[in-house]
């Protein structure tokens, strides 16, 4: 197992960064940071920090992530987005330590018919998907050595996602209505901290985009329902009807993809990593 004197994690207390705190632990001495400690919108202040903590690996697990607040706040989104990983990763190739970074599916148009292969060409139709995929040209374009995963309907025990929206509402409500037309594969951020962590430890001469999802498919129609029925709470339940609606009934700022289903076989194949399919991630994530 591979290991580090020092490694710096940026996004301490977000869903995949307060994960990795934990499973990086093991191979090396965390230092992590989030606002207030530090301002990615003002990307250049990350070089002191960079160069005072010297790190012989940096990860970088924070984002804007507020998709359609995103197509009004253009410049704060690209300065964490875009700006701030470049920083970090033109530090990074300074100290000679590798970079670990995660991406998006809302690179990519959602347009396709199969499953997106990371040589894909992107076509984000959003200012959080042109913003995640100039970060990941960025971090290219440095030269440093990189990781580069690229996530898809991501949730966890931390900050506000889908799951935990799911089951408010269930209380709240007794009429839901969720997109049926959108696929992707939902993420628990355990499973991506643990799968990140699995690759650091054998990272030798591996370098940019990989994939990184649970196994299988659905539709956000399809996660709702399957958290309702996981739900270990189900008793304090009001809800009495989840409808399927199309996207056109769920007009939004910012363009999502139709298509977020990523094959996951490079990930695979150079690690020896796949992730277990999403409705046991799901079961797993309640009896934790």
């Amino acid at each position: 197992m591979k290991r580090y004197n020092r490694i710096l994690i940026i996004g301490r207390r977000g869903q995949v960064g307060w994960e990795l705190r934990r499973t990086l632990a093991p191979l090396g001495e965390i230092t992590a940071f989030d606002f207030p400690d530090i301002d990615l919108t003002k990307p250049e202040t990350l070089r002191p920090l960079v160069r005072q903590v010297a790190p012989d690996l940096v990860v970088n697990a924070d984002a804007y992530t507020a998709v359609d607040k995103a197509e009004d706040e253009v410049e704060i989104c690209r300065a964490i987005n875009a700006l701030a990983p470049k920083v970090l990763a033109e530090e990074a190739a300074r100290l000679g330590a590798p970079m670990v970074h995660f991406s998006t599916d809302y690179v990519y148009d959602g347009a396709k018919d199969g499953r997106w292969v990371e040589t894909d060409v992107p076509g984000p139709r959003s200012v959080y998907g042109r913003t995640k995929l100039e970060g990941d040209e960025g971090i290219a374009a440095t030269g440093v050595q990189h990781l580069i995963f690229r996530l898809e309907w991501v949730w966890g025990t931390r900050g506000s996602n889908f799951v935990k929206t799911m089951l408010k509402l269930a209380r709240e409500r007794k009429e839901i209505k969720v997109v049926d037309d959108q696929v992707g594969a939902p993420t628990w951020s355990r499973h991506i901290a643990e799968a990140t962590s699995s690759a650091v430890a054998r990272w030798e001469s591996q370098n940019g985009i990989y994939h990184l999802a649970n196994s299988g498919e659905t539709s956000w129609y399809g996660f709702a329902k399957a958290i309702f029925e996981e739900d270990p709470r189900k008793s304090e339940q009001i809800l009495e009807s989840l409808q399927a609606i199309p996207s056109s009934a769920y007009p939004a700022k910012a363009v999502r993809p139709m298509n977020s289903r990523m094959d996951l076989s490079k990930l695979d194949r150079d690690f020896g990593i796949r992730l277990p399919d999403w409705r046991s991630a799901l079961r797993d994530s309640f009896e934790d």
